[in-house]
């Protein structure tokens, strides 16, 4: 019974990307119109869509804030620093959040459904998994970054 189970869960990793979730990740990467973009997957539709965008001007308190406490999703944050040779640097993160108090299901969706989606966002420096958000804290961003 759990082997036809995994299976089925199995079968979900061919989530789709809309291509409105491909040209918001180039406007963050090209243009740098969004701070950070977050995606949801939508079990009708079996694809990964476009949730939130984040502006330039906002922080990444309002990415975090912006987050499901008890949901899972990916997003990409575009994260601005100067180097210690004071060079202006942008790198982009991608993050999967899986908080531990979101549905097994919700984990099991997220999970094989991310290396598809990931390999589909070209441009991505670093990759983050997260189950709570001291994981993903601005300190590891800034700490990974340099």
């Amino acid at each position: 019974m759990s082997f036809r189970w995994l299976s089925r869960g199995n079968a979900t990793s061919g989530m789709g990307v809309s291509d409105h979730s491909r040209s918001t990740f180039m406007d963050l990467k090209r243009k740098r119109v969004h701070r950070y973009v977050i995606f949801q997957i939508d079990e009708k539709k079996k694809e990964v869509v476009v949730e939130k965008t984040g502006g330039p001007a906002e922080s990444y308190e309002d990415f975090t804030a912006a987050l499901p406490q008890n949901d899972c999703r990916y997003a990409v944050y575009d994260y601005d620093f100067v180097t210690s040779d004071n060079c202006q640097k942008s790198k982009i993160f991608f993050i999967a959040w899986s908080p531990s108090t979101s549905r097994i299901r919700a984990k099991m969706l997220y999970a094989t459904s991310r290396e598809r989606f990931r390999r589909d966002l070209d441009g991505i420096h670093y990759e983050i998994q997260a189950t709570d958000p001291t994981e993903m804290d601005l300190e590891v961003i800034k700490e990974r970054a340099n």
